[in-house]
């Protein structure tokens, strides 16, 4: 520092009114400083030709000279080499206050004045403004919608009481979100490793040969589901009632390559004519049982014969339409066969299918499905024996399968156990059922959706630590958050996909928290955090509240326009309400937050 001010000091000459010049700033290198500390001196130089003295500062200091030096070069100014600016008293008379007359002192003195006012001013300016605008100064989703509604007074008082107490205790929530997938049932969806069964790294090997070099074994689909099956498919179809899709049969789908025109083909992945009848009968918990019921189909948990496509095809057909199966919806227990239980695929969420296609989705859909599950069980049957695989993948199923809601369990118990907030996508009622009845049913509130989807079987579930929020949830708000969606837009989600409550914690601060299940390409993650900040805005309890969001919001890298959600502009979004994220106001777009390796024997080779 004293290298520093030593380049600075400059002499103030030819200035009767000693006005002072501002030293240039210059970059000294941090190694040339001195340490020690700098003590300022008033130094009065030579006089100047037109006979007015010259005022310094320079720095006192035993490396840049010693006091006897400073002393002389100080010297007590004569009376008649006072500046202007101080009081000149004759006849020896003398102040009062004697250092009143130093000419610092009162510089110092005016400036400690004037910076006492501009503080004066300014807290005054601030305690009007918070006093006026009382939902800025807590925060919440009115500040960024514009809502006229006016916070709750005591909802404010509490929140900006616990927000305190909460500071002061140094006290940190800790929150997890994990889409645990738990409808996946499929023991081949990804590679693992299996050491002690050779068998199962060549049949997998055998499998991704077959798709990617198929050669002639690239039939066309006549040829696996056959002409027959195909008829008796469509009388079926025809007696529950569905519109006739033999157009698509005969002018389309019957000649295709089961590989590259099929299996491969991208749009029949984007538009979910095969994966979405897969999602919602490949297992099905039915009422009354710990064993789900599962079509007959090589991805999941079937124990039935696949050895023949004769046999695959009567067992399928009569799953399909023939088979009651008891299943808890809205507290109400139906009994369908699983065909009743299908859904229209939308071209709101799945962009790529046509307005003509999702007219007769259904039926469409069906068809897919059967071709689908036929070609997996003609590829096994080809690269494997049907006796070795089977074996295989009962194996698999048991210490995979089975066990994978205990597993989940067991994870969230003893890595997550220690978490004020947990949200979580995609999870069964089955997982909800036997969470309860373990110890995490005694550590948090289990909340689910008020109106579960029993159908798809994939639910936005809470974890409440009821340690952090002694009291439980106070309140679902889902209803609320879907009614806000923009008006005329539509949102690509499905029943089960938001769950949205409140919560007061131990420090009476209020939340908002939300879980939500994003479609494959993130095109509803920006309108569903749009629908909850409005809704927060438009109640005068709500908009007061913190929020807590966690989400699969599937957000890109390199997202196609229009099709998939950027990542970045994800991170603008949440940023233009005043939010931030796990990763920061903006997210690095190569953190990628999921990694897999896939294998080829699954419904959605898009993926």
């Amino acid at each position: 520092k004293r290298a520093l001010f030593a380049q600075h000091v400059k002499v103030m000459d030819e200035s009767p009114s000693f006005r002072r010049r501002s030293p240039q700033k210059q970059k000294i290198h941090p190694h040339s400083m001195n340490t020690e500390s700098v003590d300022y001196t008033e130094v009065r130089t030579s006089e100047s030709p037109s006979g007015s003295p010259s005022i310094a500062r320079s720095p006192r200091s035993k490396t840049m000279g010693t006091d006897n030096d400073v002393e002389h070069q100080r010297g007590g100014p004569g009376e008649s080499s006072f500046p202007s600016s101080f009081p000149k008293r004759h006849g020896g008379m003398k102040t009062f206050f004697p250092w009143m007359r130093s000419y610092m002192f009162r510089r110092r003195l005016s400036f400690a004045a004037i910076g006492a006012a501009f503080l004066i001013v300014g807290v005054s300016v601030t305690f009007i403004m918070m006093k006026q605008h009382e939902n800025v100064s807590f925060g919440g989703a009115g500040q960024f919608m514009g809502t006229s509604v006016s916070p709750d007074p005591n909802l404010s008082a509490a929140a900006t009481s616990g927000m305190a107490a909460m500071a002061a205790s140094k006290r940190k929530l800790k929150v997890a979100t994990w889409n645990i997938a738990a409808i996946n049932n499929n023991p081949f969806e990804y590679w693992i490793t299996y050491d002690e069964n050779p068998e199962y790294e060549k049949i997998m090997t055998a499998i991704e040969g077959f798709l990617e070099n198929p050669g002639d074994k690239d039939v066309p689909v006549s040829s696996v589901f056959t002409e027959e099956m195909y008829g008796e498919l469509e009388k079926r179809m025809t007696e529950v009632g569905w519109d006739n899709v033999k157009s698509y049969w005969d002018g389309d789908f019957k000649n295709r390559k089961i590989v590259t025109e099929f299996m491969k083909d991208p749009l029949l992945g984007s538009k979910r004519l095969a994966s979405m009848p897969d999602r919602i009968t490949n297992t099905i918990n039915v009422v009354g049982s710990d064993e789900p019921v599962c079509r007959p189909t090589v991805i999941n948990m079937y124990d039935g014969d696949l050895s023949t496509l004769p046999g695959w095809w009567s067992a399928w057909e009569k799953f399909m339409f023939d088979t009651p199966l008891q299943v808890e919806d809205k507290g109400e227990i139906k009994n369908d066969p699983p065909y009743k239980m299908l859904q229209p695929i939308k071209k709101a969420k799945y962009p790529d299918i046509t307005e003509e296609e999702e007219k007769v989705s259904l039926p469409l859909q069906t068809m897919c499905g059967a071709i689908f599950d036929a070609i997996l069980v003609h590829m096994m049957n080809t690269v494997s024996e049907p006796a070795v695989w089977q074996d295989l993948k009962r194996t698999m199923v048991e210490n995979l399968n089975k066990q994978k809601v205990p597993h989940t369990l067991d994870i969230l118990e003893n890595v997550y156990g220690d978490s004020d907030v947990i949200t979580l996508e995609e999870v069964s009622a089955s997982l909800i059922e036997q969470a309860r009845k373990r110890a995490l049913g005694q550590k948090f509130w289990i909340v689910a959706p008020g109106d579960m989807d029993a159908v798809r079987d994939q639910n936005s579930v809470i974890f409440l630590s009821k340690e952090t929020f002694p009291a439980g949830p106070s309140a679902e708000i889902t209803a609320l958050v879907e009614s806000s969606f923009e008006e005329g837009v539509d949102v690509p989600i499905a029943k089960g996909d938001i769950l949205a409550i409140t919560a007061t914690d131990r420090d009476g601060i209020p939340f908002v928290i939300a879980a939500f299940h994003g479609d494959t390409n993130g095109l509803a993650t920006k309108p569903v955090l749009s629908a909850i900040m409005k809704a927060m805005a438009s109640d005068s309890a709500l908009v007061t509240h913190k929020l807590i969001f966690g989400l699969d919001a599937n957000t890109y890298e390199k997202a196609k326009p229009g099709k998939q959600q950027d990542v970045l502009e994800w991170g603008k979004h949440y940023v233009s309400y005043g939010l931030t994220s796990c990763w920061g106001d903006v997210p690095n777009p190569s953190n990628y937050t999921t990694f897999n390796s896939r294998t080829y024997l699954q419904p959605q080779l898009n993926k």
